[in-house]
C-alpha cells in the first residue's frame, strides 16, 4: 500500500542539496513536484549519486528502488512550497532522495 508523505519547504531558494548536480533546479511548485516525482519513478537521481560514491558496486540495491506509479503535487503556501509524495518506496529511501534534492532543507510534516 502506498503512503503519502506531506513535504514542506519552508524557503524553497535553500532547498538545495549538497551537491548541485544531485541537488533540486526548480523554483516553483509545479517544479518540485516534478522533480521529485522523477527522482521517485525512476533511477536517474540514484545512478548519479552511486557514480560519485567510492566505490559505487558496494551501495546496496535497495537505495535504487523505484516506484513508476509515484505522485507528487505542489503547491504555494505564502512563502513556503508544500508537496504531496504517494509512492511505495520505504521511507529511509524518501528521505535519502530528499536530502539529495533538498539538502537539510525540508520538513516532513505528515505520512499516511
Amino acid at each position: 500500500m502506498p503512503a503519502q508523505y506531506h513535504i514542506s519547504l519552508p524557503d524553497p531558494s535553500k532547498a538545495r542539496g549538497n551537491d548541485p548536480d544531485l541537488s533540486f533546479h526548480s523554483q516553483g511548485a509545479a517544479g518540485f513536484a516534478e522533480e521529485l516525482q522523477d527522482a521517485l519513478r525512476s533511477g536517474t537521481l540514484f545512478e548519479r549519486w552511486k557514480a560519485k560514491q567510492p566505490d559505487p558496486d558496494a551501495v546496496e540495491t535497495q537505495w535504487g528502488v523505484t516506484d513508476p506509479d509515484a505522485t507528487v503535487t505542489g503547491e504555494q503556501k505564502d512563502l513556503r512550497i508544500n508537496l504531496v509524495a504517494t509512492t511505495r518506496i520505504d521511507s529511509d529511501v524518501f528521505k535519502q532522495r530528499l536530502r539529495l534534492l533538498a539538502g537539510s532543507h525540508w520538513e516532513l510534516r505528515d505520512v499516511r
